[in-house]
């Protein structure tokens, strides 16, 4: 009798164990994974180079180069020159992930990627405002291209933010189009 018991309870064990595992089989592997959505990452940016051009004046680069990213060294920031009073130059912007060999255009994957980017640019002192020259698909600012006004001589400002997924349209704030920030610098020029 006590092997019959026995037997019965190791049948019992096995069976119990059995009905446990049966409903990890058909969990474990389903179908839902056969149209992923594709995850759309913010971009690497360690550099992002401003050139400025009016007629009769000298052309003035800006640049902002963090090769470490998110360590602990701040970004190098250079200005090849002085900007002239009273002008009116005309802006472009070059993004580069140098963490790579060679360097990744990303200014490429924003001109592909227009709707999910803009610039945002915020102008003090001598320089006196940033207004769009470009449009992504849908019409709305985008900012690879813009015109820079300048006042009297001084000293100025110009900050310029990229944003991933920003709210369009939006009232040209920061605060009004959400999104994250893909890189921001400001520039202290000298107006002459």
């Amino acid at each position: 009798m006590k092997t019959n018991k026995k037997s019965m309870k190791t049948s019992f064990r096995s069976y119990a164990l059995c009905l446990l595992f049966i409903p990890m089989a058909f969990t474990s592997c389903s179908d839902d994974d056969e149209n992923p959505v594709p995850v759309d990452e913010e971009e690497v940016i360690t550099t992002m180079t401003v050139t400025l051009t009016s007629s009769g004046n000298s052309t003035v680069t800006l640049q902002s180069q963090d090769l470490d990213g998110d360590g602990p060294n701040a970004p190098e920031i250079t200005v090849s020159g002085n900007l002239a009073a009273n002008a009116t130059y005309s802006g472009s912007i070059e993004l580069l992930n140098e963490t790579e060999t060679p360097a990744e255009d990303i200014t490429e994957e924003v001109e592909e990627e227009d709707e999910e980017h803009q610039f945002f640019f915020s102008t003090g002192g001598s320089v006196t405002g940033a207004t769009y020259s470009d449009q992504d698909g849908d019409g709305n600012p985008l900012g690879l291209s813009f015109e820079l006004s300048t006042g009297e001589a001084g000293s100025g400002t110009l900050q310029i933010t990229l944003r991933h997924e920003p709210k369009k349209p939006n009232d040209g704030t920061l605060a009004d189009a959400g999104g994250e920030t893909d890189i921001a610098q400001t520039f202290t020029v000298t107006v002459e």
